[in-house]
Parts: C-alpha cells; sequence; structure tokens
C-alpha cells in the first residue's frame, strides 16, 4: 500500500452530471493540497480523460474566479471503455505516466462505483466528493450541488404558481431523483405544494389515487404537485396521462424541469459545503486514508467506505411526508 510519504502529485477529475458546486470542489482540491505541498494534475472529461490522457498541471491560477460559476470546468463525460479491464488498465497506465500518486474523484454513485472498481485493481488512494443534485448518497447529510438544485426548483415552481392559480389547474411538475425522492419531497415543503409523489413510497402504494380520494384541491382552485422523474412513480407525463383518463374533471398540466435544475451558480451553502469537502479530501489523504468518500454528518466531516456510500440506500425522512400532508390542507 501506498503511504503518504509516497504522494507527491494529486489528480482530480469530476465525472458524471454535474452539479453546482463542483467547481468550489475543485478550487478547494487544488489550492488544499499545494498549500501542503502537493503538486495537481487536472484530469479533463472524468474517466474518459483518464483513459484517453487528457491531464494538465494545475496551479493556483487554474481555479482562480471559478468558485461562482456552474457546472465544471474541468468538464465531465461518458466513458464505456472505463468499465472494461483494458479500460482501466490504461488509465492506470495514464496516471503512472503523469506521475499522479493519488486520486480525488468529484461524482455521483456511478463515479464513486468506478473508483471503488479502479482501487480495488491497482495500488492507488482515491478519495471520492459526493457532488450529485440528487442528494441520495449514504453517509452525507447534504451532497454538493442539491441546495443550489432545490433554490431553482423553489424559483421555477413559485413562477408556475402564479399561471396554476390565474387557469384554476393542476400542475405536475418533474424533477430529477430517478430513485430518490429528496428534491422532490424538500422542493415540495418548500414551495407550499399540495404533494411530492417519489419512488420511495410509489413502490409501497398509489399515491396518486391517495391524494385524489383524499380530496385535495376541495379548498383551493389550484394544486401543485412535484413528481419525481423515476419510473417507479410514472413520471409527471405518466401521472397527467392518468389524470385525464381517471379524474377528467381536473384540468390538468405538465413541466417537466429538466437540466434547468443542473445549472446557475451555487449557493452559498454548496460553496462552503464544496469547499470544507476539497480541504478535508487532502486531509484524508495526508492521514493515509484511501477508498473513502468524505461527508457530512450534523455539519461534522466524516469519511464514509466507498462499500457504504455506495450499496446503501439513503433513507427519506418519512415525518416530512407527513408534514407535507398535514400543511396541504
Amino acid at each position: 500500500m501506498a503511504t503518504t510519504k509516497a504522494i507527491k502529485t494529486i489528480g482530480v477529475l469530476t465525472s458524471g452530471g454535474d452539479a453546482p458546486g463542483m467547481n468550489a470542489a475543485i478550487r478547494a482540491v487544488t489550492r488544499s493540497a499545494i498549500f501542503n505541498g502537493f503538486k495537481v494534475k487536472g484530469i479533463y472529461r472524468g474517466y474518459k480523460g483518464l483513459v484517453n490522457n487528457e491531464i494538465v498541471d494545475f496551479k493556483t491560477y487554474h481555479v482562480s474566479n471559478i468558485i461562482h460559476h456552474g457546472g465544471t470546468i474541468l468538464k465531465t463525460a461518458r466513458c464505456s471503455e472505463f468499465k472494461t479491464a483494458e479500460g482501466r488498465q490504461q488509465a492506470y497506465k495514464n496516471l503512472k505516466k503523469n506521475g499522479i500518486d493519488a486520486l480525488v474523484v468529484i461524482g455521483g454513485d456511478g463515479t464513486l462505483s468506478g473508483a471503488k472498481q479502479f482501487a480495488s485493481e491497482y495500488d492507488i488512494p482515491i478519495v471520492g466528493l459526493p457532488g450529485t443534485i440528487d442528494n441520495d448518497l449514504y453517509g452525507t447529510d447534504h451532497t454538493i450541488g442539491y441546495d443550489t438544485a432545490l433554490n431553482t426548483i423553489m424559483w421555477c415552481v413559485d413562477r408556475i404558481r402564479d399561471t396554476a392559480a390565474s387557469h384554476e389547474r393542476l400542475f405536475f411538475i418533474e424533477v430529477m431523483g430517478r430513485e430518490a425522492g429528496f428534491l422532490a419531497l424538500n422542493g415540495a415543503l418548500a414551495c407550499g405544494a399540495e404533494a411530492a409523489i417519489i419512488p420511495e413510497i410509489s413502490i409501497e402504494q398509489d399515491q396518486l389515487a391517495e391524494l385524489i380520494q383524499n380530496g385535495f384541491r376541495e379548498s383551493k382552485g389550484s394544486a401543485i404537485v412535484l413528481v419525481a422523474e423515476s419510473p417507479v412513480t410514472g413520471g409527471a407525463m405518466g401521472l397527467a396521462e392518468r389524470v385525464r383518463k381517471e379524474y377528467p374533471q381536473y384540468d390538468v398540466r405538465v413541466t417537466i424541469l429538466g437540466h434547468l435544475q443542473r445549472g446557475g451558480s451555487p449557493t452559498a451553502m454548496d460553496r462552503i459545503l464544496a469547499s470544507r469537502m476539497g480541504a478535508a479530501a487532502i486531509d484524508a489523504l495526508l492521514e493515509g486514508q484511501r477508498n473513502i468518500m468524505i461527508g457530512d454528518d450534523d455539519e461534522r466531516i466524516v469519511y464514509v467506505p466507498f462499500s457504504k456510500a455506495i450499496r446503501q440506500n439513503k433513507p427519506i425522512d418519512r415525518d416530512l411526508l407527513e408534514t407535507l400532508k398535514r400543511l396541504s390542507l
């Protein structure tokens, strides 16, 4: 196993879906590493860049004036090659060619899964940062980008509500979250929506039928329901089609927020979280840590093994569902 003394150069990459705050994390990793005497290499386009040797020296000036920008200056891309043993072998050769002794990877479940596989095959310390708007990684209260996406959803729904009220319509608003309903549930609470339809509950009950049968909208001229994009929920389009067939008395409309949720300048919370986690990643390497994700547990930095962060499902707070139900009368 490599020791902290053997580490001289640290590579940093972003992978998977972009998330607001990734640039703040890149900045923190780069500057904290340089502060501690390490060299830094920026790896463009995630694992694809690792396979294709898109690796450059990173200095302090490379990360100047990026903390407020959304997206990622290192870019991101899908990489089928990295899923193969040959692709990972080429990636390792490129690490050695560039003198990289340790990796910091920023991304979601797929990114950390790739890091875990890579670390199991090659002697390279890897630390992950949870960068995803879905907030679905186990072991951290918040992921980088989640707060910004939640605020974007709130901003959009506030404007849709004006139209919904003017036309006395039922609006299904689809937000991201194929396997997790954090954006839909907390977005619904933040926006004063009537309900949230999320995958964690859809497997247990017919949420749409329950909403209709409980007489929602009886005291209102319009209603807004946030829907996670998951196939488990049927998505906003699927639910709207059901309403038109089963409950034709409702005038229903659909808005799919899509990639609006991923863009924009990160909130203060995401900038601070990314900065803390980026610095903590370097601290972890200095301590000899490897194959762990940096997490946030009640405002404390924690180290979460990749196996836990990836394999364990992060539970939804069911008390929030009850709160939403009580407040939507």
